[in-house]
């Protein structure tokens, strides 16, 4: 069973962190300002590839997102293209 954990330092930096039986398999490095959480990589590692752990870490950053009301500056090009690829589902959090 998978847990994510949004864990950031004293500047809001960091990631929300994949783990799978206390190892960490995946993270989404994001920066969080008062109205803009910014992500810049997503990434999985080689072994845990193909579970969907990139969609898992995306939909738990939406969710965040909306529950604190911000937007989203995605640099990270997984982001972006989901993004892109599903315009009416993210245009309420997308900043462009």
């Amino acid at each position: 069973m998978e847990t994510i954990k949004l864990e950031l330092d004293e500047k809001k930096h960091g990631a929300f962190n994949l783990y799978v039986d206390d190892k960490k398999l995946g993270e989404m490095t994001v920066s969080i300002k008062p109205d803009l959480l910014t992500v810049y990589h997503t990434g999985v590692e080689p072994e845990a590839e193909g579970k969907g752990y990139a969609k898992k870490l995306l939909e738990e950053m939406v969710s965040y997102v909306r529950a604190n009301n911000l937007k989203v500056l995605p640099l990270c090009p997984y982001v972006h293209a989901q993004f892109k690829r599903h315009p009416d589902e993210y245009e309420d959090i997308w900043k462009k």
